[in-house]
């Protein structure tokens, strides 16, 4: 299909409007014997990754299902696919013994163990438990959501990541999964896709990554660079403060990815990395490109690239932004074959294509920016546009924060979380900084698909770009900037964030009201 796309760009591509085609392939639902479709990037390298084709195919629901699997095989290395369905969690994952495995409870273990998949089959989730891979090769892990996992508080799995590989790993592709947290270190989460001590030839592609203050690392520390050939293509980066990815030493191939809302740092490559990033997409977000928080320097190819509203800092002591105008300090050969969808194609065949139990779709790489034909001239004088109403438009119906809980990231001094829900505009809460979380919460979930935001009285623009963020799956349900009425598609849940990317100055939340409809 076709479609106009208007763009604001900082490098790379000219400001214009361009004519995208995308092309969105639907791939066959999951077979008895196989992942779906074939891996790509650098798990296609090193023999090639398979998982369990040509195995048998168990069922199971449970965690320590699926440990039963993986121990009733003959030997560690006889070929496997696991179809997943239902929830996952530490109620249904125990320890289960055998010659053919070694797992733990608390955790989906697969270590010192080859040739398994682990497919989603209908909704498949995994619900604070991490998939910890360890002395392993030849894994396929497809069509899986993996959600608040955490290394502090209660529960916790996998040292706080959600898919983690570690001490020698080789050949894992990883596709079609949502992973995604509620927060920061802070709050107990760590990285959404981790690799150190050794682990090679790894794809990830076609996934969601959101909600986190890390996306992932390659390496540990700056003396783990035994890690690397790593492909990420065709991902959702949203709402990350930073590591995505953090690469120490090795190669990168980073191509068709839609990085938004990076709030403090995106690709870090440092500690000798180097680093092919080709046609992505990166809007909203801030230092999206560079070495950062070290003086071990990385490197890195750049090409195709578009930068949307982009902020770049100054290069400093342990701060080597790559922007404004990244260039190339170094070439990455690829050895394998991929097709390049245009960069500005990128934001669709995303949505299109990414994340557990929607279709697994991919692109066919035929997504190309084009110039509009001559028969369409470019309009001579900008639409008219209706300014932002300068308070939020009245509301009808029950206001259900009237009652209910709130609570926060942080409270300014003089202010009160409740502050929010005593329908008094004279009354407000502010977070501790620029940036912070305000919530709403009930004892039993509540369907809401409306939710207003208004600034106490004689306040106005304090607020810049939020997400509204359901709590109890961390699902962002809506963002934008400023105050006002918000819709979604209507949702049940026990508690609603409205988190505070950016502010001018300290900002103050006078009701944070939600309806029903």
């Amino acid at each position: 299909m076709r479609r106009p796309v208007v763009l604001r760009r900082q490098a790379v591509l000219a400001a214009a409007a361009v004519v995208i085609a995308v092309g969105v392939v639907a791939l066959p639902t999951p077979q008895a014997s196989a992942a779906v479709g074939s891996a790509t990037g650098y798990a296609t390298q090193n023999g090639g990754t398979t998982g369990g084709a040509g195995g048998q195919t168990v069922r199971a629901t449970t965690g320590t299902a699926i440990h039963a699997a993986l121990c009733g095989r003959t030997s560690s290395s006889t070929p496997i696919t696991i179809e997943v369905s239902g929830t996952i969690n530490h109620g249904n994952t125990s320890k289960v013994s055998g010659s053919s495995c070694n797992t733990a409870a608390g955790v989906i273990e697969l270590k010192q163990i080859s040739n398994v998949t682990i497919i989603g089959v209908g909704s498949a989730v995994f619900d604070q438990l991490g998939i910890h891979i360890r002395d392993s090769s030849n894994i396929i892990i497809q069509n899986v959501t993996v959600r608040n996992v955490k290394k502090s508080g209660s529960p916790t799995s996998n040292g706080g990541d959600a898919i983690g590989m570690e001490s020698t790993v080789r050949n894992v592709w990883v596709d079609h999964v949502t992973l995604e947290a509620s927060g920061g270190e802070s709050e107990g989460y760590d990285g959404l896709f981790d690799m150190k001590d050794n682990t090679q030839y790894v794809t990830l592609s076609y996934s969601i990554l959101r909600n986190s203050g890390r996306g992932g690392l390659v390496g540990s520390s700056e003396s783990d660079l035994s890690n690397g050939f790593i492909t990420y293509h065709h991902n959702l980066y949203e709402n990350i403060d930073s590591r995505t990815p953090l690469l120490r030493g090795g190669v990168a191939h980073i191509y068709n990815n839609h990085y938004v809302s990076l709030h403090e740092s995106g690709i870090n490559s440092r500690a000798g990395a180097r680093a092919k990033v080709e046609n992505n997409y990166f809007r909203d977000s801030k230092d999206v490109l560079g070495t950062f928080y070290t003086n071990e320097r990385g490197y890195w190819q750049v090409a195709g690239n578009v930068f949307d509203n982009v902020t770049w800092s100054s290069a400093g002591s342990e701060n080597y932004p790559a922007g404004p105008n990244p260039t190339s300090n170094t070439t990455v050969s690829i050895p394998y074959s991929y097709r390049l969808d245009g960069a500005s194609c990128v934001p669709d065949v995303v949505r299109q294509t990414v994340g557990a139990n929607t279709g697994l779709k991919v692109s066919d790489g035929s997504c190309s920016p084009q110039t509009p034909p001559p028969t369409t001239p470019p309009p001579t004088t900008p639409p008219p546009t209706t300014p932002p109403p300068t308070t939020p438009p009245p509301t009808g119906g029950t206001n259900l924060s009237l009652g209910a809980g709130a609570d926060g990231s942080s409270k300014a001094s003089g202010t009160s979380y409740g502050n929010v829900r005593d329908g008094d505009l004279s009354t407000y809460w502010s977070p501790a900084g620029s940036t912070g979380t305000i919530s709403i919460k009930w004892g039993s979930a509540t369907r809401v698909s409306r939710v207003v935001i208004r600034e106490p009285s004689g306040t106005q623009g304090s607020i810049g770009s939020w997400q509204l963020i359901n709590n109890d799956n961390g699902a962002v349900l809506a963002s934008g900037s400023g105050a006002g009425s918000i819709t979604f598609s209507a949702t049940a849940m026990s508690k609603i964030n409205f988190r505070i990317n950016s502010s001018s100055g300290t900002p103050r939340v006078g009701e944070f009201e939600t309806y029903a409809s």
